[in-house]
């Protein structure tokens, strides 16, 4: 089936029963995307001509509305026939070769009750090329896969960080936690996803964490200073907690030695020894109230799917451009295991 873009006028087939996201990764265009099981909405366009069949998808992702007007999610629709689409393609990833690899679990290291940093080791001949902000999936024996964010820059890839915040009756997470030794070996695709700045522009940056969402953040900002980018960059780290902010003391660090970077941290229950007199509440809302006019903006979050569609939901009347907010939905995708 062949299936065109618009407006790049670029060209591939799709197998049969191939959605249109799966073979247009295949042949090497990037298209937005993000969970690949039709929960988020990132990867979500409009089906210009032809037709084309939508494999099971969560509602929120695409409105009634949105489908009869010709809106697809890229990553259930399967073309029946030619088809042309409206999308809009990320020159920046073009090269990135997404591999599958074995890995070795180099160190654990708590960083929370609920959070274990995991470093892999890939074998010596191998380098994963990636963006900061993508992630990996393992590939767990029985089929299915558990996503992680990398939380480490590419500049800085000897071994590769993951956060695993551990899932009550989680069977990755509880592995993670109580049986995982060092050494034990692992496999995992990627990179994946389409999260991460776009290096094509220069207006001023808000990151926006939620909980674990901080890993991309911090993959993001080690890029960022080892660029020695001049970007203003806002991070907002949400949590419930001060336990919960588990790179607290670092994220403190680096706003005192880079100028152009800022912190809020913003917790929702802080517990009464936390003696929290920092921010409290929803970080989306802490976002909004410093930043009436979102205008010139880019906004990059990551964490909760409750805190980024509220953060959607708000942002647009604060005049942050429909181009302008990117979302890493590693929540809505990735199963409690």
């Amino acid at each position: 089936m062949k299936v065109r873009i618009e407006p790049s006028g670029h060209e591939f087939e799709a197998a049969p029963q191939e959605t249109i996201l799966e073979a247009a990764l295949r042949e090497g265009f990037h298209l937005p995307y993000s969970c690949r099981n039709g929960a988020c909405g990132t990867c979500k366009g409009r089906v210009v001509s032809g037709e084309v069949t939508q494999r099971d998808y969560e509602p929120k992702a695409l409105s009634a509305q949105e489908r009869a007007a010709g809106q697809a999610l890229f990553c259930r629709a399967v073309p029946q026939g030619p088809v042309v689409i409206e999308a809009r393609e990320i020159g920046i990833a073009k090269d990135i070769i997404i591999k599958t690899l074995p890995c070795r679990v180099a160190r654990l290291e708590k960083l929370a009750p609920d959070v274990m940093r995991l470093l892999l080791k890939l074998p010596q001949n191998e380098r994963l090329q990636y963006l900061a902000g993508q992630y990996i999936d393992i590939l767990l024996k029985d089929g299915r896969r558990r996503g992680f964010s990398l939380a480490n820059a590419p500049s800085q890839d000897a071994l590769l960080e993951l956060h695993v915040r551990h899932v009550p009756g989680g069977m990755f997470s509880g592995h993670v936690f109580t049986a995982m030794q060092e050494r034990a070996l692992l496999r995992f695709e990627g990179p994946l996803g389409t999260f991460f700045v776009r290096e094509e522009r220069d207006g001023p940056i808000i990151l926006m964490a939620g909980g674990t969402g901080f890993a991309p953040m911090k993959a993001i900002l080690e890029q960022l200073f080892h660029a020695q980018s001049r970007r203003s960059v806002h991070l907002y780290w949400g949590a419930r907690a001060r336990v919960d902010l588990y790179l607290h003391e670092l994220v403190e660090d680096w706003a005192r030695t880079h100028d152009t970077f800022r912190y809020t941290p913003v917790l929702s229950e802080p517990r009464p020894e936390d003696e929290w007199r920092g921010r409290v509440g929803y970080v989306h809302a802490a976002v909004a109230a410093d930043h009436p006019d979102l205008s010139g903006y880019e906004v990059y979050a990551s964490g909760p799917p409750q805190m980024i569609e509220a953060a959607r939901a708000v942002f647009p009347g604060h005049g942050l451009g429909a181009d302008a907010f990117f979302s890493d939905a590693f929540d809505y995708a990735r199963d409690p295991l």
